[in-house]
């Protein structure tokens, strides 16, 4: 999910790998601040005064949208003024739904036919999509991961969809909701699953993880330097009850501050990933993405730290090139099929991020499905 009030979902293995260079693309301060604008007026009938708020929070909200759709950009709105829209049929994936804010724009740009499936880990994500669904027959609801694409379009019928859209990690109304136990500034139980109904919680694995596999945790997801320090006292802990507590303890055994940046940021931010195995769900719905893509479909992922952007990157490279690493040392590589276009980057305007601060390390990569066949390679 995001760190705006738009998301929710994301996951756990994997190591670092190199950077290799990017294609960016940047849309002017002035056209994201105006399309914002635009778009707010045209769906702001459609969602009530709470569901409003997380609306106008979603972060690159536009950009996804017209990424989604395969647009440069969304037709300017009137206030009050419902028509002016694409009117696109088709079928269409937003995989973290979240409260909604890039479902609802995406549904205002969708013809009467056009079908939009939301996936979402979180129970109360849930109880809003399925509110939407209620008024509106083109939505369709399914509480399960991203990770589970595949398997739960099928079980709809579907197999080929038009666009895929996500926003990776936690969303404003998980951090702040203290009883969710992502926040180390608001007290609750150490809990931070994404979905409450099912696995177990932080505090569940720290009772009986030992010592050595926390600072594991700490330093690969959270990309914490001081992780066998802060792993020793956090298993020094008689209870894991609170999220404060726990903080605390990580802030003292903390021995290097950043300034503006809480001590337990990073190992809160770890033991969430791993507890909801958000990079091991990232890399499946990356992998579904290709076979379930139509030719010239659209795929559009916002991530918020550079682990989970890394991989978006990394993976949109290789399969927009056709060169993957492990064919670097053969003598006659084989042929790798180009599943997308050259991707291209955006990131939040400075007027978006005035707005909203917790947008200021989102970056959308998109891509398009070009028309190679979808094998599978069994090639070292």
């Amino acid at each position: 999910m995001s760190l705006s009030k738009s998301k929710s979902n994301t996951n756990a293995h994997s190591s670092l790998v190199t950077d290799h260079a990017e294609s960016e693309v940047s849309l002017s301060a002035v056209e994201k601040d105006a399309n914002h604008m635009l778009i707010q007026a045209s769906i702001q009938d459609s969602a009530t005064s709470d569901e409003v708020d997380f609306v106008h929070d979603a972060v690159l909200l536009p950009e996804t949208v017209a990424a989604v759709l395969g647009v440069k950009s969304l037709p300017t709105q009137a206030e009050g003024n419902d028509q002016n829209c694409l009117n696109m049929s088709g079928i269409y994936v937003d995989a973290t739904f979240g409260r909604g804010g890039h479902s609802r724009l995406l549904l205002s740009q969708l013809a009467d036919d056009a079908k939009l499936i939301v996936f979402d880990k979180d129970p109360t994500a849930i109880s809003v999509a399925q509110e939407l669904a209620s008024k509106d027959s083109r939505v369709h609801v399914v509480h399960d991961s991203f990770a589970t694409l595949t398997t739960s379009l099928a079980a709809l019928g579907i197999t080929q969809v038009d666009g895929l859209m996500a926003d990776l990690g936690i969303s404003s109304p998980q951090i702040d909701d203290g009883s969710r136990g992502f926040s180390f500034m608001r007290d609750g139980a150490v809990d931070m699953r994404m979905d409450t109904s099912r696995g177990q919680s932080v505090a569940e694995w720290l009772e009986y993880v030992d010592e050595e596999t926390l600072a594991n945790v700490l330093y690969e997801f959270g990309e914490e330097r001081h992780s066998r320090r802060i792993a020793r006292a956090i298993k020094q802990m008689e209870s894991y009850d609170s999220t404060l507590a726990l903080a605390e303890v990580i802030k003292v055994a903390h021995p290097n501050w950043q300034r503006g940046k809480h001590p337990a940021t990073q190992s809160f931010q770890a033991m969430r990933i791993f507890i909801n195995n958000e990079l091991g769900d990232v890399d499946d719905f990356l992998a579904q993405s290709i076979p379930l893509l139509k030719v010239g479909g659209q795929l559009a992922v916002i991530s918020f730290h550079s682990l989970e952007d890394r991989r978006i990157k990394q993976f949109l490279q290789r399969h927009s090139k056709g060169q993957y690493p492990e064919d670097e040392n053969l003598p006659m590589p084989p042929k790798r099929p180009r599943y997308f276009s050259k991707p291209k980057r955006v990131g939040p305007s400075k007027t978006e991020t005035s707005r909203n601060p917790r947008a200021r390390s989102a970056w959308l990569r998109m891509a398009t499905r070009t028309d190679s066949d979808y094998v599978i390679d069994d090639a070292p």
